[in-house]
């Protein structure tokens, strides 16, 4: 388990964390034995269970592996992993190119970008640094779990705000919700619904909220969207807004299983984010993934391909769906949907599917327990899953 620095420590304490809430602290930035805690899907995929599926569409990963480049890069860069921190061919640190691509791609400078091991860490982080026991955190409902089990974690107060009508982030509720909070998360598109938020929301809540709060902006899944790489929530760093813009190398890039990602905003969050282990663990990245990142951040026509072919499968899905009357909530411009059972429950079919060797999503959002999320994967694995739905449905 990591040490909480002594500055650190001083810093809980004159926010108000007891010494029960420090240690859990301290164990949350443990790394991976923590995040079982903050993240049931990480939690599920720490258990030893057999994964007998042939379809595995439930946690939202890419269908296919990393970009070509990146896989080349990866493998360019094995021998060199005998340095903790190794240089490419022209003497150049690896990891510093990691930030100078992201600098380039998305017009944000050096100072404002942060990697880590993937984006959970930061999420929670971001928890631990903003909120207290009297400053809590904001969420949609449903939405991704990281930020609201951090929160239960910890033991600080968390709010959790339906989603509006058209199922987007209701902001201004949020901000009634507690108007004091520490941190308020905003994932754009959403997980689990896909759906959008409109950025003049977001800049409203950035504009509106309390003195000494962070709006955590997480875009896992912006490359899906349609108007990238316009949408984007890049220009709220550039301006020295208190946001923190999440990303991951998981999604679209298809490196779920190689842990990377970052985070971007003002250099003095960055460094509020980095103070509880002194900045250690964002410098322990993996070099493979950090050679995989670079190469493929750059790679825009096969990102743009990957794009175009996961709309048109999930159009393909929608159509077969529609067809069934079946109620997808939406619209979704991620790689995923979730998909309304009505009279059966998520539980019930994830079993269901799971003996036709189908893996989609369990019952993880209790305000919809007879809503299943479905992640889009190729062709093919849709096909099976059409396959399965007629046999295991009766609409």
């Amino acid at each position: 388990m990591n040490e909480l620095c002594d500055l650190a420590k001083d810093d809980l304490l004159r926010r108000g964390y007891s010494r029960r809430q420090m240690m859990r602290a301290a164990m949350m930035i443990g790394g991976a034995a923590a995040a079982a805690v903050l993240d049931p899907e990480l939690a599920w995929a720490q258990d030893d269970r057999p994964r007998p599926a042939k379809i595995q569409i439930g946690l939202n990963e890419f269908w296919t592996g990393p970009m070509a480049p990146g896989v080349a890069a990866t493998a360019a860069v094995a021998s060199r992993c005998n340095r903790y921190w190794p240089a490419d061919d022209n003497g150049r640190m690896i990891i510093t190119q990691l930030v100078k691509t992201i600098s380039q791609v998305e017009n944000v400078p050096e100072d404002h970008i942060s990697p880590w091991p993937g984006s959970n860490i930061v999420l929670a982080r971001a928890v631990l640094a903003y909120c207290s026991p009297t400053r809590g955190a904001v969420q949609a409902d449903p939405t991704y779990g990281t930020v609201g089990g951090a929160a239960k974690f910890l033991g600080v107060p968390l709010k959790s705000v339906p989603l509006k009508a058209d199922y987007s982030h209701d902001v201004k509720a949020m901000l009634a919700a507690d108007p004091n909070a520490g941190v308020y998360y905003v994932v754009n598109p959403n997980n689990p619904t896909g759906t959008m938020t409109p950025m003049a929301d977001i800049e409203w809540l950035v504009a509106n909220k309390p003195a000494g709060s962070v709006v955590v902006i997480d875009e896992a899944y912006i490359h899906f969207a349609p108007d990238y790489p316009n949408g984007t929530a890049n220009h709220l760093a550039i301006a020295g807004k208190d946001v923190i813009v999440a990303r991951t190398f998981s999604k679209i890039f298809g490196m779920a299983g190689m842990r990377l990602g970052y985070f971007m905003g003002r250099p003095d969050i960055i460094e509020k984010i980095k103070s509880y282990d002194g900045g250690n663990l964002s410098q322990m990245l993996p070099i493979p993934s950090v050679a995989c990142g670079i190469a493929s951040l750059t790679a825009s026509d096969l990102i743009a391909q990957r794009r175009k072919d996961l709309v048109e499968t999930r159009a393909m899905t929608v159509d077969f769906l529609s067809k069934r009357n079946v109620r997808v909530i939406g619209p979704s411009h991620a790689n995923m949907l979730m998909v309304d059972w009505k009279t059966k429950t998520a539980r019930e079919m994830l079993a269901a599917f799971r003996a036709q060797g189908v893996e989609i999503a369990g019952p993880r959002w209790p305000v919809w327990p007879n809503v299943s999320r479905i992640t889009i994967g190729s062709k093919d694995d849709m096909r099976g899953f059409f396959e399965a739905f007629d046999k295991v449905v009766v609409t």
